[in-house]
């Protein structure tokens, strides 16, 4: 159903710094690239946080039913360990350490991050390319940059010109930066590099001897800047100008600017119409660092294994907790926090699990299509989710009036009304259905219990290859079955 054709949002856009309609390039389409992880580390619960906001974006554009190519990256060469043009991969620095190949740095990391945004409901992307990928591609754009007159080859390495780049641009429109003011504060560092000027950047570098991750290129070994990788991907996959650009506020600049300036470099345009930054979350009012040991990792909640915790907390709770900040605002983590969000949870999922008992009646004493259209109002409004939770238990405190007698609703608004707070609960929000997956679960385990009987008659009758059958394609679907002297049972 195309409910976007009745539903007006507004998003806001940090490049002008104010909420605008949104209007796709293509009707019914939406092109958001949302920038992913470096892959060489354990990914934090910020980064979670930024995940877990795009995803509910995916989800409610998916709702309202565009079509939505959802494009989100995994960084696995070429983020230098302080984030500007000096020093060591993150990726090479962490596979020298632990003495490894890179990709094998890479393959954990990632494992791990698909891992716990599974936890945390989170839907995959439509793609998700890597920057080892597309090198050619990389490549390819420094070539179109240099062309252009944007960029130069010194020793090696290419450098993207700022300076050059901002006579008939602004380099610094995105977060509000003046390039002057900016040479000004770096002047002293002149010389100490093979930059003309120190806010230039790295398209390319040249790699040293001891560099692990190198490719050839028409400039010499070496390997892709960072922020070169975003550019090559989102225009491969979204078109030279898309809809939606998106990361944590961290990346504002140098990473998003930079990406602004390459593109507009290459291509003449304006490579994204709306810019979206997700805001940080802090622990018990601080900064998140592990250098300060002011620190939680997303398997610590539902572990209970972090002494700012005082128990565990179910995945549900912890993205119930974060969806009732508006993605924009900073969030403190704090255990009296993600405590009070889940006595709301549990209050949301007990409304929700009454509201099947109850019975129509012949009139309805309550609005429920203005209350519907305020849930639609709070996310057409820059995805305000904390507004969106207040009309959930709007609908909830409806429930329990009718429950109690006070309050009466017909079929059909009952019907609109459980729709609509399983709607926004489980499918905007992004709330896994425990409930179903516990009803799935047993209908799974029936199966299983189902196939050991057929095995067990197919030993019987001594047909061991129908057996084996059984037992090796349960395995591979990560079922094991174990034969004991009291039958057969199986872990999955």
């Amino acid at each position: 159903m195309q409910l976007y054709k009745n539903q007006q949002q507004k998003i806001y856009n940090s490049l002008s710094g104010e909420k605008e309609v949104f209007k796709p390039i293509h009707t019914g389409n939406v092109g958001m690239y949302v920038c992913g992880p470096t892959v060489y580390s354990n990914v934090h619960l910020g980064n979670v946080r930024t995940f877990m906001s795009f995803d509910m974006i995916f989800r409610y554009f998916l709702h309202l039913g565009y079509k939505v190519r959802y494009v989100r990256n995994i960084t696995d060469v070429g983020h230098i360990v302080d984030d500007v043009d000096d020093g060591e991969d993150k990726i090479a620095k962490k596979a020298r350490v632990e003495q490894l190949e890179p990709m094998e740095i890479v393959q954990r990391y990632t494992v791990d991050f698909h891992d716990v945004l599974n936890q945390f409901n989170c839907l995959p992307p439509s793609i998700e390319p890597t920057a080892t990928g597309h090198i050619i591609e990389q490549i390819e754009i420094v070539n179109q940059i240099i062309e252009k007159g944007f960029a130069y080859e010194r020793n090696g390495s290419v450098y993207f010109d700022v300076v050059k780049f901002n006579e008939n641009n602004h380099y610094g429109k995105l977060s509000g930066r003046n390039i002057d003011e900016m040479l000004a504060n770096t002047r002293d560092t002149d010389g100490q590099s093979d930059k003309k000027n120190p806010q230039d950047f790295a398209l390319w570098k040249k790699a040293e001897p001891e560099h692990i991750m190198r490719w050839p290129s028409p400039w010499g070994i070496g390997f892709p800047g960072w922020h070169l990788e975003c550019t090559a991907m989102s225009t491969k996959y979204l078109g030279e100008t898309f809809d939606i650009h998106g990361g944590g506020m961290d990346l504002k600049f140098p990473h998003h600017e930079c990406e602004i300036a390459q593109n507009e470099a290459c291509t003449g345009k304006s490579p994204v119409n709306y810019w979206m930054h997700a805001n940080m979350l802090n622990l018990n009012g601080k900064k998140m660092s592990k250098s300060t040991g002011n620190n939680l990792l997303p398997g610590e909640i539902y572990s209970g294994g972090s002494p700012f915790l005082s128990k565990a907390f179910s995945p549900n709770v912890a993205r119930f907790f974060m969806m009732q900040a508006h993605y924009r605002s900073i969030l403190d983590f704090t255990n009296e926090g993600i405590l009070a969000a889940e006595k709301g949870f549990n209050r949301l999922m007990e409304g929700i699990d009454l509201l099947k008992e109850l019975q129509p009646s012949a009139t309805a004493t309550l609005d429920i299509s203005t209350w519907k259209q305020s849930c639609y109002d709070a996310m057409n409004d820059d995805f305000n989710t904390p507004i969106l939770i207040a009309n959930l238990f709007e609908g909830i405190k409806f429930v329990n009036l009718i429950n109690d007698g006070k309050e009466t609703l017909t079929a059909s608004d009952l019907k609109t009304l459980s729709e609509t707070l399983n709607t926004f609960t489980f499918d905007v929000i992004g709330i896994r259905d425990e409930k179903c997956a516990a009803d799935n679960s047993e209908k799974l385990d029936g199966v299983v219990e189902m196939l050991i009987g057929m095995r067990n008659e197919a030993r019987a009758n001594k047909n061991f290859a129908l057996s084996d059958q059984i037992r090796d394609q349960l395995l591979a679907l990560g079922i094991q079955l174990k034969d004991g002297k009291d039958g057969t049972t199986f872990t999955a």
